[in-house]
């Protein structure tokens, strides 16, 4: 940023996180808590006064939860957030949604020892809000935010499941999508998935998010998607017509087991600093599935990936980027494009598009041939 220290207002109901989140805050010496509050009403006369540059969000408040503030602030005046939000299968379901209406991204404060887990998280919460503070932040219209489904909103509302179009045949089968994302890439991959038909070939996902937060999220985009989506589970076959998300906390790869792809899960160490890292994912990617892959690289902060983007191309796969105009925060596209690893550079908006163009493309192909 052009300007001094990063300017952050924390806002939650617990003097105890106020306190331990400002002190942590303020060690840093490029950025600064100015100002704290203890909900949602005195947030944003906070925000009009101090005009900060980021706000620390609790998700569970007094007279006006975080969600329904959150909401309300990324339509009238859109601002980085970070959420602070709890390890538990609701806040969870409520981190998903506030992903959804704009946050930048969230930090699970832990539910016992919070004084010590806020600290041994404080390098964490810091390098967020320092993404937060370069995202590319949009305002999210009334209507985009009402209109988003969520399971369980009845199967009338849902996306029809069609019936197998002559899309893919056996091509299907052969091939692999491999997406990779952080910041900003849940709603990234959404975009993506809910525009994959049903016989789509398999797709296979790491997005940068920690244990207990992965299952909320496959559960979600299975309930948008004319696909079947759901957390990967180990030595699983990999099937077309499904995606498969790396469980928080945990490295996720391909093997072959004969003709069949099937997931590798485990507890294997940090790469890039991160577990799930999308360098993993697509390493594998580029030695089992060859010229059978595509790769697709969303928005995120850092470099995970980018060398194995360029392995998978080597090995014949072709390439999606997300480009920098539709990214939230444009630092794996980068680093994937300066590797060399991207065939195309598009708009979040027309990756889908193209990649299924081609998919009808390369089946048209095969049965011209057979």
């Amino acid at each position: 940023m052009s300007r001094g220290k990063i300017r952050v207002i924390v806002v939650d109901d617990s003097a105890l996180v106020r306190s331990l989140l400002s002190e942590i805050i303020n060690r840093q010496g490029d950025m600064e808590c100015i100002g704290t509050a203890n909900d949602p009403l005195v947030a944003r006369e906070l925000i009009r006064e101090l005009n900060p540059d980021v706000i620390t969000l609790d998700v569970e408040m007094p007279r006006m939860d975080g969600i329904d503030f959150l909401g309300r602030l990324m339509r009238l005046r859109p601002m980085p957030v970070v959420m602070i939000s709890t390890l538990t299968e609701r806040g969870a379901e409520v981190t998903m949604r506030a992903l959804e209406l704009g946050a930048v991204d969230f930090v699970a404060k832990p539910r016992v020892g919070l004084a010590s887990g806020l600290n041994e998280l404080a390098t964490q919460i810091v390098d967020k809000i320092r993404v937060a503070a370069v995202a590319q932040v949009r305002r999210v219209p009334a209507a985009s935010a009402a209109a988003i489904v969520h399971p369980g909103a009845g199967d009338a509302a849902a996306p029809a499941r069609p019936a197998a179009s002559p899309l893919l045949g056996r091509l299907s089968t052969e091939k692999v999508i491999c997406i990779g994302a952080s910041t900003g890439g849940t709603e990234a991959i959404r975009e993506v998935l809910v525009h994959m038909p049903a016989d789509s070939p398999a797709i296979v996902i790491t997005q940068h998010m920690p244990p207990g937060f992965t299952t909320s999220f496959a559960a979600r985009l299975d309930g948008l998607c004319r696909i079947t989506v759901k957390e990967a589970v180990h030595g699983e076959r990999i099937l077309p017509g499904h995606a498969y998300i790396a469980p928080g906390g945990r490295q996720f790869a391909l093997a072959r087991s004969g003709a069949n792809y099937v997931a590798v899960v485990d507890d294997g160490p940090p790469v890039n600093r991160h577990k799930p890292s999308v360098e993993v994912l697509f390493k594998s990617a580029a030695a089992v599935v060859g010229r059978n892959a595509y790769g697709i690289m969303l928005t995120g902060m850092g470099a995970d990936g980018a060398a194995a983007m360029r392995e998978m191309k080597d090995a014949g796969s072709y390439n999606y980027v997300q480009d920098e105009a539709s990214c939230i925060v444009f630092g794996m596209p980068r680093e994937a494009i300066a590797h060399g690893a991207a065939d195309e550079v598009l708009p979040l908006t027309q990756i889908a598009p193209a990649l299924v163009a081609r998919l009808r493309g390369a089946s048209d192909r095969v049965h011209h041939r057979i």
